[in-house]
């Protein structure tokens, strides 16, 4: 059974920093891209960013510059690094993997980490 363990979430000051992880397990197939979505009250859950396997990245605009996504393949693990964090951040943020092709193709989520930005 596939597991997603996300990690890192928490309350921080604006312009701070948080670093989210997400590991995945027990697939035997391998794993494609990850990402992270976040997801605020009345709001539809939206990426914020993604790394394929080979590790080529593509963020929302509205975190280019501030935010880092890299992934290490032997750990299935991905981690989102957050710098300059502003209170518009604040929402749960859930972890996204793709694993495998064809027909065994699945997405998993990640059951989400609370991040809090106060101004």
């Amino acid at each position: 059974q596939v597991q997603l363990v996300e990690s890192g979430g928490g309350l921080v000051q604006a312009g701070g920093s948080l670093r989210l992880s997400c590991a995945t397990s027990g697939s035997r197939f391998s794993v494609n891209a990850m990402g992270w979505y976040r997801q605020d009250p009345g709001n539809q859950r939206d990426s914020v960013a993604t790394i394929t396997s080979d590790g080529y990245a593509n963020y929302a605009d509205s975190v280019k510059g501030r935010f880092t996504i890299s992934r290490d393949n032997a750990r299935n693990t991905a981690y989102l690094q957050m710098n300059s964090l502003k209170s518009e951040d604040t929402a749960i943020y859930y972890c996204l993997v793709d694993h495998g092709a064809g027909q065994d193709r699945k997405v998993y989520w990640g059951q989400g980490t609370q991040v809090t930005v106060s101004s």
